[in-house]
């Protein structure tokens, strides 16, 4: 435990034994002075934060001080009435406040207790409150609004982050001090009941058990009241000050005094107005003028001095813009910042500016926020960040998705009507504009609302435009997963792992492999639909075999292997076997053969007509499978799984091609043909 800690439990136990124990006359005074020495440090502190949050220890403050002045409390009330006397801080503001006349100095007493208990404590108790309140009703707005930005590409993860925890924290803070208010205002309502047992328990004491007369009892014992409620209630009238500067503070770049200056000084013209009204009462009424006259000319002279600074510093702003313009039209970075290249962009005409508007009901946002987790979920990577513009160059109800610049994908909506999929058969009664359903290539209908129902009764599906986006941009981000997995993104995982796995990501990198090739190796998994969300099966299979091979087709066969649980899963799904089209020996041998290794690795070299060949015999499988209603599967053996996968790449590439190694032994396989020459 360091020493300040131990200072601050020492400290807190020896407030609670304060109340117990009775302290020396000297102690007790030194414990006073700093007592209001905290306070008003505790004042100068809040007036000097810029937000709240910089005092965010204020709540758990406000009770060690109020719970530190109570104990002081209970100390001087045990010396004045056991002893008649309680130090002299206390006898010289009591004292001092008197001014020789006791009842002057109790009903000003009673003023500063009035002040402290109903203007200030009261006043701060229910701006506390008001201020708990709205910022609790205001904080799924808030992260509403920081989910807008990143998705807008504002602002970034750690930003997003940094700003989420800042709102925690506010409604935290402010919540704490709507709980640690109703401890200033009982430390007022104790303060004054102790005054009343001081006052009436010393005339008591004094006259029965000290034989003073009433007089005397009165003077020693009204001068040490007050001069006790004064030591106790001056730091609390400053804490409660300071509380309520806190919790009415907006959050601003300069401190509170800085504020005042700046903001009432903001507007020259209206201290004219004041040095006008001023004068006016010093000549028109019995107020004399040499009390107002003055004020008057303090007024407009600074007044004249505000007006010739704000003038010069409007210049100086206007220059200092002009000069920045001319700067960035110079610097490099004007030109550098053309360079930046946004992973995936989604741009639409102004027709469809409402899906985006959140004021207009749009909800592109919430829904991007749900594909960035699904992708997550289903892929095991993370979605970059998704730029939203209006473009006015494309049609009012176009729009296309753009990945690292170059447009992939596009299509157009009807906003006030509904896209319906036919389950197979036409109804004619169900009658819209014929389209193209956009992530799948499906024919289908942009129909009217009155249409909806009957399509939906003809066994239609019927979906609405954002749905319609949202499905074809996630569809677009599964297919292009590869392309937005680099070396950074890569690292971003493996650093997650090396938080619960530390020992097997400091055992292959960089021993075995380096990053880039972990990023190759997982990028041909996502190229393939596999996804990489198990990263840590999949780092233990490279470091297993890293050592062995460099070769990224072959740590991608491993790997596959060692998922072979996933793989099985995927496209068994809930059937019970898994329907394939089997490579026959034939096709396996010819490919064999034509593997040509080098010193870079190895590659398939086939002739054009065996080429052509095999796609004419696969693309006659892969139609059978499709008109039967099953997705088409290839099976083949694993030392040419990855050759045949090469072979396809262009002309099947949404065709998995698995091997007998990436399937569970227990799964039921069902070959629907076979591919042979």
């Amino acid at each position: 435990m360091k020493a300040k800690d131990l200072v601050v439990l020492i400290g807190i136990i020896g407030i609670v034994l304060m109340m117990v124990i009775p302290i020396p006359i000297v102690l007790l005074d030194f414990l006073l002075i700093i007592n209001i020495t905290i306070s008003v440090m505790i004042v100068l502190v809040g007036m000097n934060t810029q937000e709240a949050l910089q005092f965010s220890v204020f709540p758990s403050l406000l009770l060690v001080t109020t719970l530190f002045r109570l104990a002081l409390n209970v100390s001087t009330s045990r010396n004045i009435l056991a002893h008649a006397e309680a130090g002299e801080v206390v006898e010289t503001f009591g004292n001092f406040v008197a001014a020789g006349n006791i009842v002057v100095g109790f009903i000003v007493f009673l003023i500063l207790v009035i002040v402290q208990f109903i203007v200030i404590t009261k006043g701060s108790e229910r701006v506390a409150e008001v201020a708990a309140r709205f910022t609790l009703d205001a904080m799924p707005g808030k992260q509403m609004s920081i989910d807008a930005d990143l998705n807008a590409g504002m602002i970034n993860e750690q930003q997003a982050r940094d700003r989420r925890r800042k709102v925690e924290r506010e409604s935290d803070f402010y919540g704490a001090m709507d709980g640690a208010s109703k401890f200033v205002k009982g430390d007022a309502i104790a303060g004054i009941i102790i005054l009343l047992i001081n006052l009436i328990g010393g005339f008591i004491i004094g006259m029965t058990m000290k034989d003073m007369s009433f007089g005397d009892a009165a003077a020693t014992y009204s001068i040490l009241t007050i001069g006790d409620g004064l030591v106790s209630q001056i730091p609390a009238l400053l804490i409660s000050t300071a509380a309520g500067i806190i919790v009415t503070r907006a959050s601003s770049e300069g401190t509170f005094s800085n504020d005042i200056m700046s903001q009432l000084t903001a507007y020259p013209k209206l201290l004219y107005i004041a040095a006008g009204t001023v004068g006016f009462l010093g000549i028109f009424t019995p107020i004399h003028w040499f009390t107002t006259l003055p004020i008057s000319a303090v007024l407009i002279f600074a007044a004249l001095k505000m007006q010739k600074n704000l003038n010069r510093k409007q210049v100086e702003e206007e220059q200092m813009v002009e000069e920045q313009q001319i700067e960035e039209v110079r610097s490099p970075e004007s030109v550098i910042s053309l360079l930046q290249v946004d992973p995936i962009e989604f741009e639409f005409g102004y027709g469809l500016i409402p899906l985006a508007d959140t004021q207009q009901g749009g909800d592109l946002l919430d829904r991007i926020i749900l594909i960035r987790r699904q992708c997550a979920l289903e892929l095991g990577i993370v979605v970059p960040v998704i730029r939203i513009r209006d473009n006015i160059q494309l049609r009012p109800n176009e729009y296309i998705i753009k990945i690292k610049g170059n447009t992939v994908a596009g299509g157009e909506l009807l906003l006030n009507h509904y896209l319906a999929m036919s389950p197979g058969y036409d109804d004619d009664s169900v009658t819209g504009i014929e389209t193209t359903e956009p992530a799948f290539g499906l024919p289908a209908l942009w129909i009217d609302e009155v249409t909806k129902e009957r399509a939906e009764l003809s066994g239609y599906t019927v979906v609405d435009p954002p749905s319609v986006v949202a499905t074809h941009l996630t569809e677009i981000i599964k297919k292009h997963a590869h392309e937005l997995l680099g070396r950074q993104e890569t690292k971003l995982l493996i650093d997650n792992v090396r938080e619960t796995y530390p020992a097997l990501v400091d055992d292959l990198i960089p021993n075995v492999l380096a990053i880039g090739d972990i990023q190759k190796v997982l990028v041909k998994l996502l190229k393939e639909k596999i996804s990489v969300r198990d990263l840590v099966t999949i780092l233990e299979t490279l470091a297993d075999y890293g050592t062995y091979s460099k070769d990224h087709d072959i740590l991608t066969e491993y790997v596959r292997q060692a998922l072979s649980r996933q793989i099985t899963q995927q496209y068994t799904s809930q059937e019970e076997s898994l329907r394939v089209i089997t490579v026959g020996p034939g096709l396996e041998k010819k490919i064999a053969e034509s593997v040509q290794q080098t010193d870079q690795g190895s590659y398939l070299a086939i002739d054009p007509t065996s080429s052509q060949m095999i796609y004419h015999k696969l693309g006659e499988q892969v139609s059978k499978m499709v008109q039967s209603g099953h997705q088409p599967v290839i099976l083949a053996s694993p030392t040419i799984r990855m050759y045949l996968r090469q072979l396809l790449e262009r002309t099947m590439q949404d065709i998995p091609v698995l091997s007998y190694s990436e399937l569970e032994p227990n799964v039921e396989i069902q070959s629907m043909g076979v591919v042979n020459l």
